[in-house]
């Protein structure tokens, strides 16, 4: 069976709450935990989330299982509320439902991604890391 990567990223939405903007930064006062998955590169052109914990997509699954041995620290269980950060939020709902199937079942992503953050106004660092 062969399947494209938009059916794959439809897949991966079905069913779960993508909080845009507001609704992430509000979470995130209430515990959530952003996780930006861009590559250096990407953050260095775009700018950051003030934060945000930096995880790239290559190493994700292992730094967030609780049950790992490569585990952050804020990975205490697989109740967390994690939203995964990409640039515009397409490998970020594949990222999450990977995440889902490892029983985080609080993960999602940010719908529009980092575009959507600094477009909605909202707090940014600028490449150097300092406030934009």
């Amino acid at each position: 069976m062969v399947t494209t990567v938009d059916e794959l990223v439809a897949r991966a939405r079905a069913g779960v709450h993508r909080p845009g903007p507001a609704e992430a930064f509000a979470a995130v006062a209430e515990g959530a935990l952003l996780v930006d998955i861009r590559p250096v590169a990407q953050r260095a052109r775009e700018g950051g989330i003030p934060g945000a914990l930096v995880i790239e997509r290559n190493v994700l699954e292992w730094r967030l299982d609780p049950a790992g041995s490569h585990r952050i620290p804020e990975a205490v269980d697989h109740g967390v509320h994690w939203i995964v950060v990409c640039s515009e939020g397409y490998a970020s709902s594949l990222a999450a439902a990977s995440l889902r199937e490892l029983g985080l079942h609080r993960a999602t992503d940010l719908d529009g991604g980092y575009v959507a953050w600094a477009a909605a106004g909202l707090p940014t660092l600028s490449a150097d890391g300092g406030l934009a």
